[in-house]
C-alpha cells in the first residue's frame, strides 16, 4: 500500500494530465486569490476552474503549506545523495545524461526521496534505495520481467518494473533501451 507521501506525489505527478496545469502553475493562480483558508481556496478552484475536490484540496493545501525552507530541485537531489549515499551520485549523473539524450521534453522533477521522470506523464523514477544501490522504476506496461528488469512489486506503485543499479556501468544500452521505450510511451 502506498504511503500518504507517495499518494500525494502521484497526485502531483498527474495534475497536468487531470487538470491541464502543473502544481507550480496552479500555485501561481491560487496565490493570486489572496485567500487564507484551505476551504476557501478549494471552493474557488472547484467553482471557477472545475477542478475536482481531491486535486483542489491538494492545491489549496500546498498553497498554504509550502514551507519556505523546503528544499527544491538540486537541493533535493543533493540531499538524496548525501552521507552514506554520496557514492551513488555517479550512477544518478549517468542516468540523467542518458535521459537528457532522449529528448528536450524530458522533465526531471526531484522529490524528497526520488526523482520523477516525466514527459506527458511519468515514465520512470530514480531512487537511491540503499547506501549501495540506486533503483530505477520504469513504466513498461505489458513487458515481461527478466532477471534484470524485475516486476516492481512492493517497490513503488507508480511504476511497473524496477532495475537495480550498483555502478554507473549499469547504465548500459539495455537499460537505456527500456528507458527509451518508456519515454516514447509517455
Amino acid at each position: 500500500m502506498a504511503t500518504p507521501q507517495e499518494m500525494e506525489a502521484s497526485m502531483v505527478a498527474n495534475l497536468k494530465e487531470k487538470t491541464g496545469k502543473t502544481l507550480p502553475q496552479w500555485l501561481k493562480i491560487t496565490k493570486g486569490f489572496k485567500l487564507e483558508k484551505q476551504g476557501q481556496i478549494t471552493k474557488q478552484l472547484k467553482s471557477e476552474y472545475g477542478v475536482t475536490h481531491g486535486f483542489a484540496n491538494l492545491i489549496a493545501y500546498r498553497t498554504l503549506n509550502k514551507a519556505s525552507d523546503e528544499p527544491a530541485g538540486d537541493d533535493l537531489v543533493s540531499a538524496q545523495y548525501a552521507g552514506k549515499k554520496e557514492g551513488l551520485r555517479p550512477i544518478y549523473d549517468a542516468l540523467i545524461k542518458a535521459l537528457n539524450a532522449l529528448g528536450k521534453d524530458v522533465e526531471i522533477a526531484p522529490k524528497k526521496a526520488y526523482v520523477s521522470l516525466r514527459r506527458s506523464k511519468q515514465f520512470a523514477l530514480i531512487q537511491p534505495s540503499t547506501a549501495t544501490r540506486v533503483d530505477v522504476g520504469i513504466n513498461l506496461k505489458g513487458a515481461k520481467p527478466t532477471a534484470r528488469l524485475e516486476a516492481s512489486g512492493s517497490f513503488n506503485a507508480m511504476v511497473s518494473h524496477r532495475v537495480r543499479l550498483t555502478s554507473a556501468k549499469d547504465v548500459n544500452a539495455e537499460l537505456k533501451g527500456w528507458l527509451k521505450k518508456a519515454y516514447q510511451s509517455a
